[in-house]
């Protein structure tokens, strides 16, 4: 049957406003948007706001192409009730008040035979915003249901960062237009956040600056670079450690810096004293030259900027990276200038006060936070992934797809058919995880609510305003969420606010503007000033001093429990051999990189996002695939222990020997075999907090067919 009524495909139409909106995704750029509204009333052209300094006027092209996102035919509009087995797509359309008295019993049932953390309130950043991500977690709170650690993303980055600065900050991002040298480190930025470019190569036009990028593919940021440092996946610690020996040996650490700002650093000195280039080369691969040559012209560049992704931490020895990497422009004084110092995130700078966004008020420290990554061990009831409480018998999930994005799919798919495991699925489209549901509720997307954002990558606070009615039957995360805590008998102030009014209230309650100053203004800067965002007042930890010694057992950021071998973890930086080697049966480093038409399984059903991107497929060496006998266009397995992924072969030589790169999570019935890129994924957690080492994997490679 057809599960909804089709929405026409979205005619030229004359726009009769452009109206100010945020986009939701999660990016750090977190872009202000103009948004042209038309005659039929759904939105047309996205542009970026010239007039926001950050994002001046550049978004990326899928999200100026959102129209078709937006009012895409196959966007879910009522809700659907499963009437056969699980995955089947199998659905048929009922009333909302039906679905949500199901939804309410398939939980209250769930608690009534297991106890409160039986239900767990699954959710991640399909939205950013703070009202439709994070509201979740007041129903949470308030019921007792198990709480959710968010791993998926910044556990191992943040980790690492905090382990030497002590807090989430850094230097303001505009700041790299006036910088001699930007150093993008572990970051596609042409593909993840445009933005970074636009600085970046702001300062190459007007002061002849260098860009340098470190990653372990020519991506298409590195084919911007000046200076292209490719490396082999999980080695960025050693090619940091080189470039800080160099910086010691030639006397370009900044000594009186170190003395005010740093500890540890002679126990870093002497420790770096074997860790040459030629020592990092036969590590990561750079060619000795390379690395003396930047390390060098990071010594003698007062102002250097670097700015740390994410994609690097997303290794075993993730977190261990990231401190190593942070403490490069400590050793070499850059934070004193402008123009110089390091940037990650500027997340932990906001203060948000969220106890009636999240009911932090009802939070109950005692019940249990389960970790989102290890979601396919919790639904297969492994012990440990349960934190000693009872098994999940119920899941409600919004803004995430992690039957697609999950490490360890083969697991997170049983998990997901048991038949004693209730599911409902928030959603804008049938995904892989709302084909696992048995009740599916259709969602609004971001010009249909209201909401507010931050940015991560820079330090402005944004309204996203309702702009259109949403098509069919679509609610809101924070309309769906006080429907159930009306009929499970949750009691919370939230539950009773519009979006609105918990914008105003956060807002007055964390010292920022009222909500009619935000709406007038469209962005406030709420930047932290020189001084602070360059650390010259010191450091996040207690004795104002960046730490060249970290301390993983007892990590700053907020975690239930330590994970993973933190006892093996190395105190000062280094190159932690922790990671998923090559051997003889899986010859080759598998990463898992972003696509830059996708944003992890979303825009997958965007036309022109889907057409540009194609079939998944498998970057590979042209002289590794000779040698297997592939040819471009072949259709080759790509396996290891946890399963069996089929891919398309193209050849592409901006990669070391050894390393395949696939570049897209696209949903499973893409994938010839119906198995997604994360089937070869570990769930195994990366120290010292937990989080998913997505690109480190060994696998083998076999050819299956011609083009």
């Amino acid at each position: 049957m057809t599960l909804h009524a089709p929405i026409a495909a979205p005619a030229a139409s004359r726009p009769v406003a452009t109206r100010a909106s945020t986009c939701p995704h999660d990016c750090p750029s977190t872009c202000a948007l103009e948004v042209d509204i038309g005659a039929d009333g759904r939105i047309g052209r996205v542009r970026g706001a010239k007039d926001q300094s950050y994002t001046a006027g550049v978004i990326c092209a899928k999200v100026a192409r959102y129209a078709e996102r937006a009012n895409h035919p196959d966007r879910l509009l009522h809700p659907l009730l499963r009437t056969g087995p699980k995955g089947s797509g199998q659905f048929t359309r009922i009333s909302w008040d039906e679905a949500l008295d199901r939804v309410a019993e398939g939980l209250a049932a769930a608690e009534r035979t297991h106890g409160a953390p039986s239900v767990w309130p699954y959710y991640y950043a399909g939205t950013m915003g703070l009202v439709m991500r994070d509201g979740i977690n007041r129903l949470t709170h308030a019921k007792g249901y198990s709480r959710f650690f968010a791993t998926v993303c910044v556990a191992p980055a943040w980790s690492g960062y905090m382990a030497g600065a002590g807090r989430i900050s850094g230097v303001d991002p505009r700041e790299m237009a006036v910088s001699d040298l930007v150093t993008l480190w572990g970051t596609n930025a042409v593909a993840t956040q445009v933005n970074v470019m636009t600085h970046a190569v702001r300062a190459r036009k007007e002061r002849g600056a260098k860009i340098a990028v470190v990653d372990v593919y020519r991506t298409p940021t590195m084919e911007q670079a000046d200076i292209p440092l490719l490396i082999r996946p999980g080695t960025d610690g050693a090619l940091a450690c080189a470039v800080m020996h160099v910086l010691f040996r030639d006397g370009l650490a900044d000594r009186a810096y170190l003395e005010r700002y740093a500890r540890d650093t002679a126990a870093l000195e002497a420790h770096l004293r074997p860790r040459s280039p030629a020592w990092a080369a036969a590590i990561c691969g750079l060619p000795v030259a390379q690395i003396e040559a930047y390390a060098r012209l990071v010594g003698t560049t007062p102002r250097a900027f670097f700015r740390i992704g994410y994609g690097f931490s997303r290794s075993r020895n993730g977190a261990v990276n990231m401190h190593a990497v942070a403490s490069i422009p400590v050793v070499s004084g850059a934070w004193q200038h402008e123009g110089g110092g390091a940037l990650h995130s500027l997340s932990g700078t906001y203060g948000w006060r969220k106890s009636l966004i999240e009911g932090l008020d009802r939070l109950d420290p005692t019940v249990r936070q389960l970790d989102q990554s290890r979601i396919g061990p919790i639904l297969m009831g492994e012990a440990e992934a349960l934190a000693g409480g009872p098994k999940v018998a119920a899941l409600l999930i919004q803004n995430t797809n992690p039957v697609a994005i999950a490490p360890e799919q083969e697991k997170v798919r049983r998990g997901f058919a048991r038949d004693d495991l209730f599911v409902a699925v928030h959603e804008q489209f049938m995904t892989d995880t709302a084909r696992m549901a048995d009740i599916v509720l259709p969602a609004t997307m971001f010009t249909e609510h209201d909401d507010l954002y931050q940015a991560g990558g820079h330090a402005h606070i944004q309204l996203g305003p309702k702009l259109v009615e949403p098509p069919g039957e679509c609610r809101s995360n924070h309309d769906v969420v006080c429907a159930l805590a009306q009929r499970l008998g949750a009691e919370h102030p939230g539950f009773h606010m519009s979006a609105r009014e918990l914008i105003d209230r956060t807002l007055r309650d964390s010292a920022r503007p009222p909500l009619e100053a935000l709406e007038e203004a469209r962005f406030i800067h709420v930047g932290e000033g020189f001084r602070r965002a360059h650390f010259l007042d010191g450091f996040g930890h207690g004795d104002k001093r960046f730490h060249f010694a970290a301390d993983w057992a007892n990590p700053a950021f907020p975690a239930p429990a330590t994970f993973g071998p933190v006892a093996d973890m190395p105190a000062l930086p280094d190159h932690w051999a922790v990671i998923e080697e090559a051997t003889d049966a899986y010859p080759f480093r598998l990463v898992t990189a972003p696509a830059r038409n996708f944003l992890n399984s979303t825009f997958t059903e965007t036309p022109t996002s889907a057409a540009r991107e194609g079939e998944p497929s498998l970057l590979i060496h042209p002289e590794d695939a000779a040698v297997l006998g592939v040819s471009e266009g072949d259709l080759v397995a790509v396996e290891n222990p946890r399963g069996r992924v089929e891919l398309r072969a193209r050849l592409f030589d901006g990669l070391r020997r050894g390393v395949v790169v696939s570049e897209q999570i696209q949903p499973a019935r893409a994938h010839r075999g119906g198995r997604g890129i994360n089937t070869l994924t570990g769930a195994d957690p990366v120290a010292p907090v937990g989080g998913a080492a997505f690109h480190d994997n060994r696998v083998r490679i076999s050819r299956m067919g011609a083009a």
